[in-house]
């Protein structure tokens, strides 16, 4: 068996080939990626470099030949029509290169939007190309990253005394990279057959009164949240595009262990 992350370069893939060197022999994993400037580090440790570019077709195709297992990491393009033409080019070269299965990395609990006059989920759409290629598949849906905190205002919360946000009723199924990256690479390494669809959200939610609650904890002090209307971050306008409540054991389930409590992952964010 032998294993192809693209973007192997990114957070999450680079992640992702660090938790497959632990579980598989670095001579079954191969990373693909669109800089070779960066290949050194992984040569390094044993791992074959190959040039796949989402908008190379042809070193799309000579990086999937003898390729048994493909993760395509989703496209991090913001024009999600480029996105859903990288992703098929990657699709289309896994089919005429034999690779035997391929994963997708999208997101959790995709909304079907019964507006006809709005384009359809990006995701969802590279997961309808791939059922139409006939490939075998995984469809890896991750949770929302806990990276979003990240604009969140943590530490000024700390120093304030006051978690500011906009007003709506948020319970959040996040997850971090790390956490996804060890259940991807456990999916990865069994080598499954057949076809599965893994939600990869937390099995708990916590809303913004547990995240008060927790940085009152970590400051030693008091820290209130409180709900202002003249808030208008645009995180707040694409989380409520998201199904951010919904939970799933798949996560869990698949990396034989409690999901990273709250507190420890939000540490990173107020340091």
């Amino acid at each position: 068996m032998t294993i192809m992350i693209t973007g192997a370069t990114g957070q999450l893939g680079s992640l992702i080939i660090e938790q497959l060197r632990q579980r598989l022999p670095a001579g079954q994993i191969v990373a693909g990626i669109r800089r070779m400037e960066q290949a050194a580090d992984f040569r390094e440790k044993g791992i074959e470099v190959r040039y796949a570019d989402y908008d190379q077709p042809e070193s799309l195709e000579e990086a999937c030949r003898g390729i048994t297992r493909l993760l395509l990491i989703s496209s991090s393009h913001a024009d999600d029509n480029v996105r859903l033409a990288q992703h098929k080019r990657v699709i289309d070269a896994a089919k005429r290169g034999g690779v035997e299965h391929l994963l997708y990395t999208g997101f959790a609990f995709p909304q079907q939007s019964t507006d006809q006059s709005k384009p359809k989920n990006v995701h969802i759409l590279t997961e309808q190309a791939i059922l139409e290629s006939g490939l075998g598949y995984t469809f890896l849906r991750n949770g929302l990253y806990m990276d979003f905190l990240g604009v969140m205002g943590l530490k000024e919360a700390v120093s304030s005394g006051v978690l500011a946000t906009a007003p709506g009723e948020w319970r959040f199924n996040s997850v971090t990279r790390a956490d996804l990256a060890e259940a991807t690479a456990a999916l990865l390494g069994r080598g499954d057959s057949g076809n599965h669809v893994v939600e990869l959200s937390a099995s708990q939610t916590w809303d913004l009164a547990d995240l008060a609650g927790l940085l009152t904890e970590i400051a030693g002090k008091p820290v209130v949240h409180v709900q202002d209307a003249s808030i208008q971050h645009w995180i707040y306008a694409w989380l409520r595009t998201l199904d951010t409540a919904s939970t799933s054991r798949d996560l869990e389930r698949l990396m034989g262990r409690p999901a990273t409590p709250l507190r420890e992952s939000i540490l990173p964010f107020i340091v």
